[in-house]
């Protein structure tokens, strides 16, 4: 059964810290929304993400095989390990997750295969996903209530294109599954929130083989936000301006464009165009 967070955390004399951003999850549909949109069978080992009070994690061992959760606030650890104390597929471990290799943790545990549920703070949600993404594991899929407005960027098309979008669409296929409204949260947070899942590609099929090279040019080019692309790659790589020029046309790109207009494969071929270039120049 799923205690609200109100009533337990005061048994604990727990206080919410906004400095961590921490609003929890309480209310059922919400959460069996999430548990639904993951679509977590018997078999799946499930990374919990800030787990807070516990009501997410509740409702995810209730269907999975095991659930990981890795909570940043050392003074929820001895409230967690109460709530699930008698819960054998639980395991609470305490620290951030950034500090935590994924397949570290699931070797631990022997598993090859795992899918990630959170409900994460605003503020580090694309710090989360790209240590995801880059880790030498990667989940499955990703699902997770974020605030509303991170959510579209991660959506976002060309022409409103934005670094963390480009993160996302190059590692996953990303959707907005529905809005959650501030009031499923406690304590009630100043903005709606957005379920999103990430079904996670393999890496054979991103937009470009070399990820590295691939985003140190996205990178470059969302570095100047108000420049054009011509001057921000140009200053961002360290590369003749030719070299920019000559890229950008022979993909078909006019010389004024700005970076939010790129799309995915632009961004590929513009990969593919600079690499001598950017090679060039580190040596």
């Amino acid at each position: 059964m799923i205690q609200k967070p109100s009533e337990l955390l005061k048994k604990f004399d727990f206080y919410p810290k906004k400095s961590l951003g921490q609003n929890f999850l309480y209310d059922s549909v919400w959460i069996n929304r999430i548990v639904t949109a993951a679509e977590i069978s018997g078999a799946d080992v499930v990374l919990e993400i800030g787990p807070g009070s516990g009501s997410l994690t509740t409702a995810l061992s209730s269907v999975a095989r095991k659930v990981i959760a890795v909570e940043i606030d050392n003074r929820l650890i001895p409230i967690l390990n109460d709530v699930f104390s008698e819960n054998r597929n639980v395991t609470i471990v305490s620290g951030d997750i950034l500090d935590y290799e994924p397949h570290k943790l699931m070797t631990q545990y022997d598993v090859s295969n795992f899918m990630v549920v959170a409900n994460i703070p605003y503020y580090i949600t694309g710090q989360i996903i790209r240590h995801l993404f880059q880790s030498s594991m990667l989940p499955r899929s990703i699902t997770m209530s974020v605030q509303k407005e991170v959510a579209e960027r991660m959506i976002a098309t060309p022409g409103q294109m934005n670094l963390l979008a480009v993160s996302a669409q190059f590692y996953s296929d990303v959707k907005i599954v529905d809005y959650i409204p501030a009031g499923a949260f406690y304590p009630v947070p100043a903005v709606d929130s957005a379920l999103v899942r990430l079904d996670v590609f393999d890496p054979a099929n991103h937009v470009h083989a070399d990820s590295s090279l691939f985003f140190q040019i996205v990178r470059a080019g969302f570095g100047q936000k108000r420049k054009q692309l011509q001057n921000a790659l140009s200053n961002g790589l360290r590369i003749n301006k030719e070299h920019t020029l000559n890229a950008l046309a022979n993909i078909g790109l006019d010389s004024r464009c700005r970076a939010q207009a790129l799309t995915m494969q632009d961004w590929a071929d513009l990969t593919d165009m600079l690499r001598d270039a950017v090679t060039t120049e580190k040596n």
